[in-house]
This record gives C-alpha cells, sequence and structure tokens, in this order.
C-alpha cells in the first residue's frame, strides 16, 4: 500500500497537482478534514478504517468528489462504494495515466460549478435542476446529489426524450468512456432514482431503454 501511495502521489505531483497522502482512514479522515481537498483519492483497503467506513463518516462533513481504488475481486465493495458517493472507480492494477485522466475529468465537472455565466434552471414535471447554484428540488423538497448524479441528471435533461448509451453517459461524466466501466452508469441511475423518482422501481422520469441505456421522458408521467 505504501508503495502504491507512493507512485500515486509521485506522478500526480509531476502532473501538476498537489498532493497529500494519509497512512490509514482514521488519518486519512483527519488530513480530509484539516486541508479541505478538491478531490479524493480513496483505497478501499486501508487500515484502521477502511474506504467505506470513512465515506460514511466523510459524508456528513464533506462533499469532495472521491474516486475510489479497489481490487477487481471486490465488486461487491466497488457498487457500495459508488452507493455511498463516490464518483468513479478505478481497479487494481490500473495505469497512473488513466487515474491522472480521471483525475482531471472529475475537476473540469467541479469547474463548471464555480463558472459566472447564468443559465436557466432546467425542468420537467416537478423536477427542477439550477446549473448555477448545483441545487435540485422535487417539487418543494431540496434533493442532495453527488456531482455524478447531478451531471447526469444535467444531461438527460438538456435532452429529454433522447436515448443515451452508457458509454455515452459514461464520456460524458469522464471525458473518455472505457469499456468494462460503463456499467458504473447503471449504480448512478439507480442511486439518481431512488433519490428523485416517486417509485424507484416505476421511474417516471429516466427510464430504460433496454439494451441500449436510458432517457428522460419528455412528459413525464403523473404521479
Amino acid at each position: 500500500m505504501e508503495s502504491l501511495r507512493s507512485l500515486v502521489r509521485s506522478y500526480l505531483t509531476q502532473e501538476g497537482f498537489r498532493v497529500v497522502t494519509a497512512a490509514n482512514g482514521r488519518e486519512a479522515l483527519f488530513v480530509a478534514r484539516q486541508e479541505r481537498p478538491d478531490l479524493i483519492i480513496l483505497d478501499l483497503m486501508m487500515p484502521e478504517l477502511s474506504g467505506l467506513e470513512f465515506m460514511n463518516a466523510y459524508a456528513r462533513e464533506g462533499d469532495a468528489p472521491i474516486i475510489i481504488l479497489t481490487a477487481k475481486v471486490e465488486e461487491s465493495d466497488r457498487v457500495l462504494g459508488l452507493e455511498l458517493g463516490a464518483d468513479d472507480y478505478l481497479t487494481k492494477p490500473f495505469s497512473m495515466r488513466e487515474l491522472a485522466a480521471r483525475v482531471r475529468a472529475v475537476l473540469r465537472r467541479a469547474d463548471k460549478a464555480s463558472g459566472n455565466v447564468a443559465s436557466t434552471p432546467l425542468r420537467a414535471g416537478d423536477l427542477t435542476l439550477d446549473r448555477d447554484r448545483r441545487e435540485v428540488t422535487v417539487g418543494q423538497t431540496s434533493v442532495d446529489l453527488t456531482p455524478s448524479e447531478f451531471d447526469l441528471l444535467a444531461t438527460f435533461l438538456s435532452a429529454p426524450g433522447r436515448v443515451f448509451s452508457r458509454l455515452e453517459l459514461l464520456d460524458k461524466l469522464q471525458g473518455d468512456a472505457y469499456e468494462g466501466y460503463e456499467r458504473t452508469i447503471d449504480v448512478h441511475i439507480r442511486n439518481l432514482r431512488t433519490k428523485i423518482e416517486p417509485d424507484p422501481r416505476n421511474p417516471r422520469y429516466i427510464v430504460t431503454v433496454y439494451g441500449i441505456g436510458y432517457r428522460l421522458t419528455a412528459d413525464p408521467v403523473p404521479a
């Protein structure tokens, strides 16, 4: 773990990023509280406090996007990490070049949120998304979304009725679509439905187009 941490720190530093590391989960939580990072790269296999335990604790006090690192055999943990709010994941072993690309893609999304150009809120039924404020409401109720969930919903609302493949959606989130990672979208969609749909099992907004992907219904079915 130490060798991987050193390698990641060295490579990302060479790429121009300021990198702060921690040797275990408890130290990572302390560092995150002190440094208030723009992004967190989180190994699920940390001592003292696991990556999943870290996410549970950090979610109560921070909102930096998270990229999780996991072994291929840990599929259930990978899915759970996404369900807890991680924006992306990489399976070990991975290339430093791919990691840097994922980091840049997540940070680009964060930069969009800080733009000064006013934009018109997007709406469908009683669902409203304000890109400038990064706010989503269903009726009068505010909904907290992860950066990935927010950007997915904005993509759908920008083109109601259009069918998006999983790879298209993945490309819009990351800037690069990698074969084998498109199922990440399924987890994000499931989480998104849980937050915006009256009945996630019978969605009225984001519907599945079997064999292709997903689309936002142009005219949501009334509740």
